[in-house]
Order: C-alpha cells, then sequence, then structure tokens
C-alpha cells in the first residue's frame, strides 16, 4: 500500500499537482487502506493528473478497479483497492474539506518530496 501510495504521489508531483497528502486509513475503514489527495489548478490539470496516473500505472500492469469524475474533472476517484486517489479542483478541495475528515492527526505517510516548494 505505501510503495503504490509513493508512487502515485510521485507522478502527480512530477505533474505538478498541488498540496499532495497521503492518509493511511487503514484503521478507520474498511473500503481501503490508503488516501491520496492531490489539488489542480483547473478542469484540464485535473483530467491530466488523472490520465498521467492511469497511464503510468498501466505500463506497470496496475489497472483501477474504478474511477468517477473525469468528464467534469472537479473531483476525480481512482480506486486502485488499497489507495484511493482523490484529485480535485482547489475549490471542490476546500469546500469538501476530505483532508481534514480523515486526518487523524497522526496517520499521514511521509512523502519523498515533504517539505519541497511548490508552485
Amino acid at each position: 500500500m505505501k510503495e503504490l501510495a509513493q508512487t502515485i504521489a510521485r507522478l502527480l508531483y512530477e505533474k505538478k499537482a498541488r498540496n499532495i497528502v497521503a492518509l493511511d486509513v487503514s484503521g478507520m475503514t474498511v473500503i481501503t487502506d490508503c488516501m491520496l489527495i492531490a489539488s489542480g489548478r483547473n478542469e484540464l490539470q485535473v483530467r491530466a493528473l488523472a490520465d498521467e496516473v492511469e497511464e503510468q500505472l498501466a505500463q506497470q500492469g496496475v489497472l483501477p478497479l474504478r474511477k468517477e469524475g473525469l468528464r467534469e474533472a472537479r473531483w476525480v476517484v481512482m480506486d486502485y483497492d488499497t489507495v484511493l486517489v482523490h484529485l480535485f479542483r482547489e475549490e471542490e478541495r476546500g469546500f469538501y474539506r476530505l483532508d481534514q475528515l480523515w486526518d487523524a492527526g497522526g496517520n499521514r505517510l511521509p512523502l519523498p518530496f515533504d517539505g519541497a516548494a511548490e508552485d
């Protein structure tokens, strides 16, 4: 789970996703072990982020079980079983506050680029 989350987070970071957060939710829900949350500046970038994740993981033989929201690209959810990827437009992320809902105060997973300056 952590390795897949790290791989997806790196792909998102390289595509200029904003505010990437990985949360270990394995003790909070049975639907997944990790939630990876990131923002794009607009619908076009959100769609590009989702396409990049799907393409790169497919090359490794990892396919999403399902995906939702690609048409509107305001909130895209990609289900990789142990990792749920949530890609938001910044406005929707601020409205739904998924980070706060699932952040238990000690369940953030460290990411290799944490502390790096974001655009």
